[in-house]
């Protein structure tokens, strides 16, 4: 019954509503063409989506595993967001020559700066795989009668999905897979990828612009972040991909999305493709409750305490704060997230809401036999599994943010205890060239101070000792309690401060049990495991239960719209461009460079509405030209619309109904920062950066006449 239940979900009609949805491209059907027609679209499904043709899908690329891109011209190059290309701009950055501060143009082919272990997928088709999943699964349920669903589930999903991409991987020699669930593993669907991993920097703007606003402003609106980077995309001689190599050349595509001089209006059709990392829409009003009050907790606390810490360092030291910069960057961007979510949540009412949609699913099965055996017991079993795994989910977030992500120094230790004793060259080199890497961007002195702050920080926020590693053991017996003291000993004892360790632990194995450093990281995956051990069984529970009241939702309301949660697949939403009104404050469709210079004159007490003279003057003067916005005559800087987005759409284009470049998304707003869980289509909205302000500043302040002439045609 199990099998003929999943295999009927996957005919469940993908149709969608204007606004809310992260929709398949491969799944459009005639009724949601219909629907985005009537918006404005004027491209077919099989433009938007084709494996026979050229297509819009073939304009979009996963960046680097954690963004989205587009690709704008016949010669590779590649935008996205200046958030996004952070990393590989702050690798590339010196004290000396700090292009992160300062931006750099590529005014040549030959200036451009290849960005080592940065890649972009192009995306050659999606298929499903959902009978192959199951007819795995089914054969374990006949390998197992007396073992439970939930339990088989659990344990065999995910190694029969590995075992199916490593099957269809063969068939595709030149392409990566990757099998992934949706709606709750009620379907599973094949990617195929073409990987290029030689890119290259060819344009970033100042820090300043990139990031305008910084934390004060992140997640909120209006904005004025010109939150964009170029790249470029290289490959060998006949357009395979190549590892980097001076004789590789531009990857030539035919197909490129074409940039929209015309600009919008407010209400002007627009849809966002690209790959959103991670929502959790089908989730239980417990799941909700656990998210607020045991998991964001730790982040928010844990974070802010560590951010402290960090920004001392790097404010007192300019090498620190390059070091530091793409770490600072996605920590506190998680951190506000976690704030923001957590207020819309009670803000909205979220978990209210939800609790009267499964109230509506209680009714629905309430009267009919066949179902009631099916869904009746999933309420009170995720119940009870949510309650008995609390006080675990609780510490085991505080444990992660301060020990795995917080404290450095474990990951450095945590790779030499991993290599085995009588490890050989090959395998003592990979270490070797990994901690090299990691050194690169970090200070051991902020670490110990981290250290410090981070381990007091825990005994205080967890209180209960069976939660507490053995370095509290340890620091309560001969440092009397002192964290401070435990970490300065650590530090100025331990030799994993430097990659030759690696040579020194193969050289004398006794120091796995004499360095404190490697003493202190020993215990904590043992930890990890038996936190996460303790909770195993309600896991399981929920996994399952999660997954029966998906397909209950699914099977109740047949004919609504329903999308699977973002996966870090490829994805399209559709809607209009929109301003909003919250809270009794109407706020407009789009930032000019008034708004920008009025908040430049706020620099001497908002640290981040910092700008360089050259921009404020280049903004006051006006001279916009063929840039400025044909309708209001402004110059457009980031606009709204209500399209969907979470994380991983960063970097996504925003198209109009041609399937011009409008601009890239890069943000949420701050009114409904629940959305992850809970989609308000009175509320939610996309912030883009317009891409004629990217231009603007690509042309006016980056004098790179050889970009603009390879852009607009």
């Amino acid at each position: 019954m199990k099998k003929i239940i999943l295999c009927a979900l996957c005919a469940i009609s993908l149709l969608s509503r204007a606004d809310e949805g992260m929709w398949m491209l491969n799944r459009i059907d005639s009724k949601t063409a219909k629907a985005m027609k009537g918006l404005g679209l004027k491209l077919t499904p099989e433009q938007l989506y084709s494996t026979e043709h050229a297509s819009l899908k073939d304009c979009v690329v996963d960046f680097g595993d954690f963004c989205s891109g587009v690709v704008v011209s016949p010669d590779g190059l590649v935008f996205t967001n200046h958030h996004c290309g952070y990393g590989a701009i702050q690798q590339l950055s010196t004290p000396e020559d700090d292009i992160l501060t300062n931006g750099f143009v590529a005014h040549s082919r030959k200036e451009e700066r290849p960005a080592e272990g940065l890649f972009v997928k192009f995306l050659a088709r999606t298929e499903e795989c959902t009978g192959r999943v199951m007819q795995g699964l089914n054969e374990v349920y006949e390998a197992h009668p007396d073992e439970s669903t939930a339990e088989l589930d659990k344990q065999y999903l995910d190694s029969i999905m590995g075992a199916v991409e490593r099957e269809l991987q063969q068939t595709e020699p030149g392409l990566d897979c990757m099998v992934k669930a949706y709606y709750e593993s009620n379907a599973f669907y094949v990617s195929y990828y073409k990987v290029y991993r030689d890119i290259r920097l060819v344009f970033t703007a100042t820090e300043t612009m990139g990031k305008f606003g910084g934390d004060t402003d992140n997640w909120m609106w209006p904005r004025q972040t010109c939150d964009f980077s170029v790249f470029r995309i290289y490959a060998d001689a006949s357009g395979e991909p190549a590892d980097y190599s001076e004789e590789n050349v531009p990857l030539h595509l035919d197909n490129y999305a074409r940039i929209a001089m015309k600009g919008y209006r407010n209400g002007d059709f627009c849809m966002t493709v690209g790959y959103p990392g991670s929502t959790s829409r089908y989730m239980s009003s417990w799941g909700i409750d656990e998210r607020v009050n045991a998991r964001n907790v730790s982040t928010i606390q844990v974070r802010g305490k560590k951010q402290d810490v960090w920004k001392r360092f790097m404010d007192a030291d300019r090498a620190v704060g390059i070091k530091y910069a793409s770490k600072w960057a996605s920590s506190s961007n998680y951190w506000k997230n976690s704030i923001g979510m957590n207020k819309a949540i009670a803000d909205l009412n979220v978990i209210a809401q939800k609790q009267q949609l499964e109230d509506r699913i209680r009714q629905w099965y309430g009267d009919r036999k066949d179902l009631s055996d099916r869904f009746g017991r999933m309420f009170a079993r995720l119940k009870d599994a949510y309650g008995r795994r609390r006080d675990d989910v609780y510490a085991m977030g505080f444990f992660r943010e301060t020990f795995v992500r917080g404290i450095e120094l474990y990951r450095i230790a945590n790779m030499l205890n991993n290599m085995p004793p009588d490890a050989d060259s090959t395998e003592a080199a990979r270490v070797r060239s990994n901690m090299e890497t990691f050194f690169k961007d970090y200070d051991a002195k902020l670490d110990e101070a981290t250290m410090a702050a981070l381990l007091k920080n825990y005994r205080e926020q967890v209180t209960e000792r069976r939660y507490w590693p053995e370095c509290y053991a340890v620091i309560d017996s001969l440092y009397g309690g002192d964290e401070a003291a435990y970490a300065h000993d650590v530090f100025a004892k331990t030799i994993c401060l430097a990659p030759s360790a690696v040579d020194k632990v193969l050289a004398d194995s006794t120091l796995r049990d004499t360095d404190p450093a490697l003493l202190y990281a020993q215990d904590i995956p043992i930890k990890i495991q038996e936190m996460a051990g303790n909770s195993r069984d309600a896991t399981t529970v929920i996994d399952y239960n999660e997954h029966l009241l998906t397909q209950a939702l699914l099977e109740m309301d047949q004919e609504t719209p329903h999308y699977s949660d973002a996966n870090f697949t490829m994805r399209l939403s559709y809607g209009i461009i929109q301003d909003y009104t919250a809270s009794g404050t109407h706020h407009q469709y789009y930032t000019n460079a008034q708004s920008l210079l009025d908040k430049a004159a706020k620099q001497g007490e908002i640290e981040d509405y910092k700008l360089e003279d050259d921009i404020v003057s280049l903004m006051k003067a006006g001279d916009w030209g063929r840039y400025a916005d044909r309708t209001t005559g402004d110059m457009h800087l980031c606009f709204l619309s209500n399209n969907d987005i979470t994380g991983g759409n960063s970097g996504s284009p925003m198209f109009n109904g041609k399937g011009e470049l409008l601009g890239l998304a890069f943000d949420g707003n701050w009114d409904a920062m629940s959305g992850d869980i809970s989609f308000d289509s009175n509320l939610q909205r996309c912030i883009g950066v317009d891409v004629r302000y990217m231009l603007f500043v690509i042309d006016k302040w980056g004098k790179a006449d050889n970009l603009i002439k390879e852009l607009i045609r």
